[in-house]
C-alpha cells in the first residue's frame, strides 16, 4: 500500500489535489516553495527546500508575512500535525535528523573519529571477560591488586539496565589502589537514581579522591529500545527526563587539557549521545557509544568495566577489544592477569613519569624516594593531533 502524501505550500498549510496540479504547472521559481512529505518517513522533517521561495529576504508576501516568518512556520511540529503522524511522546527522539550520523556536515570531525578508532583497534589488547558472581567482585579486585599489582586508568561502572546501582559494592571498590593517577571514572545511573549517585560520590570511598568533571547523557530512541528504563518510575518526573541515562565522569589526579594531550583528548564527542536507529532492538547491555566516549576522551590503554549484577538473557554482555569486562553475565570468561600485563607492554606506548610520593605496586623504585610510574597509552599520529579540538593558546603578557 502506497503511503499517503500531502503537499504543503510555503505557508505550511496542506493543499488539495487541485492546488497540487496547479503548483506542478508553475514556474521553477515557484515550485521551490512547496514540499512533499511521506507520512511513513518523518525522520528528515521539512527539507531545506521549504525556505527556497522566490521572494527576497526583505520583502513580504500578500499576507503581510516576511520570508523569515514563513520559514519559522515550516517546523517539525507543523509537519507532524499535517501528516496525521501518530508519534508517541517517548519515540520523538528517533526523528532527529542526524541521529544515525552525528558527524553529518563535519568532515574533519568524522575523519578524526575514524583515525582514533583505527588507532584504538591497532593497539588494543584482546577482549577479556571475567564471569563472576556479584558477591565475589570485591575479593577478586583485591586479589588482582595484591598478587598481580594491576591498575587501571579508565574504570566504567554499570550497564544500561536498572539493577546495576548496587550501593554495597560501589562503596567497597578499592579505588585508591585500583585506579591510577591520573585516572578516570565513568559511572551510570537513571534519572531516578541521580540523588543516590550524588550521595555515593560524596562518601569516603569517592570524596577527595575523584572530582566530578562532566555529566554525560544517553537517550534511547523509543520505548521499544532495550535501553529504555523500566516501567517502575516516578510519574512526577517529566517523560523526557525519565528516558535519560546519566553518567558522571570523574577524575583523580591532575590533568590539564592544554599540556596533557598524551593522556586526554577533550571535545571529541558531545555530552549527549543518542541511540542509533540502526541498532534499535539489537541485544547488548552496553551500547557502543558508551565505550567510544571513554576511548576517545582518554588515551590510556588500561580499561576496566564493572557490571555489578545480572543483566539477563535478553541483554547479554558482549566483549570489546581493549576492555576487561567484569560481570555475572559476560559471554566469555577468558581473563588471564599475566597474559594481560604482557599484552599491555607489547600493544601500548609506555610513558614513564617520575613521582616523589606514593608507593605503587605497579611502579619501579628509583633513587631515594622517587618512583617511576608507567602510563600505558594509545599512541597518537600527527594527523590526529592536527584534527583534534584544542584549547585556545593564550598569549603571555610581557611584563
Amino acid at each position: 500500500m502506497l503511503p499517503n502524501k500531502y503537499t504543503y505550500n510555503k505557508y505550511g498549510t496542506r493543499s488539495n489535489q487541485t492546488d497540487r496540479v496547479t503548483k506542478r504547472s508553475m514556474s521553477d521559481s515557484k515550485i521551490g516553495s512547496s514540499v512533499s512529505y511521506s507520512s511513513t518517513d518523518l525522520r528528515s522533517g521539512p527539507s531545506s527546500s521549504s525556505s527556497n521561495t522566490s521572494i527576497s529576504s526583505n520583502s513580504v508576501n500578500d499576507t503581510g508575512k516576511s520570508k523569515t516568518q514563513e520559514v519559522n512556520e515550516m517546523d517539525f511540529c507543523n509537519h507532524v500535525l499535517h501528516n496525521d503522524a501518530r508519534v508517541r511522546n517517548d519515540s520523538s527522539i528517533k526523528y532527529i535528523r542526524n541521529v544515525n550520523n552525528p558527524f553529518e556536515g563535519y568532515p574533519k570531525l568524522s575523519k578524526l573519529h575514524q583515525l582514533k578508532r583505527s588507532q584504538m583497534i591497532k593497539h588494543a589488547v584482546k577482549p577479556y571477560g571475567v564471569r563472576i558472581p556479584t558477591e565475589k567482585i570485591i575479593p577478586t579486585l583485591y586479589h588482582w591488586i595484591e598478587v598481580y599489582g594491576i591498575k587501571f586508568d579508565v574504570i566504567m561502572i554499570g550497564a544500561l539496565v536498572e539493577n546495576q546501582f548496587i550501593l554495597p559494592i560501589l562503596n567497597n571498590i578499592p579505588f585508591h589502589k585500583l585506579c591510577s593517577k591520573p585516572g578516570f571514572l565513568f559511572i551510570w545511573a537513571t534519572t531516578q537514581k541521580i540523588q543516590e549517585l550524588t550521595n555515593l560520590l560524596n562518601n569516603d570511598n569517592f570524596n577527595k579522591k575523584f572530582r566530578r568533571s562532566e555529566e554525560l547523557i544517553f537517550l534511547p530512541i523509543d520505548k521499544d529500545s532495550p535501553y529504555f528504563p523500566g516501567e517502575s518510575v516516578d510519574e512526577s518526573i517529566l517523560l523526557f527526563e525519565r528516558q535519560q541515562w546519566h553518567c558522571w565522569m570523574c577524575i583523580t589526579g591532575t590533568v590539564r587539557r592544554a599540556t596533557d594531550n598524551h593522556l586526554i583528548h577533550c571535545n571529541v564527542d558531545t555530552d549527549l549521545q543518542i541511540e542509533s536507529t540502526t541498532t534499535n532492538g539489537k541485544k547488548n547491555a552496553v551500547p557502543d557509544a558508551l565505550y567510544r566516549v571513554a576511548e576517545n576522551f582518554s588515551n590510556s590503554n588500561r580499561r576496566l568495566h564493572i557490571i555489578p549484577s545480572k543483566t539477563g538473557y535478553d541483554t547479554p554482555v558482549k566483549l570489546r577489544p581493549g576492555w576487561i569486562i567484569m560481570s555475572p553475565d559476560v559471554m566469555i570468561n577468558n581473563f588471564n592477569p599475566k597474559q594481560y600485563k604482557e599484552e599491555l607492554y607489547s600493544k601500548s606506548f609506555v610513558h614513564y613519569k617520575a613521582s616523589s610520593s606514593g608507593n605503587s605496586m605497579n611502579s619501579t623504585q628509583g633513587n631515594g624516594n622517587v618512583y617511576s610510574n608507567a602510563h600505558f597509552l594509545v599512541p597518537q599520529t600527527e594527523e590526529i593531533e592536527e584534527l583534534r579540538p584544542k584549547s585556545p593558546v593564550i598569549a603571555s603578557k610581557n611584563g
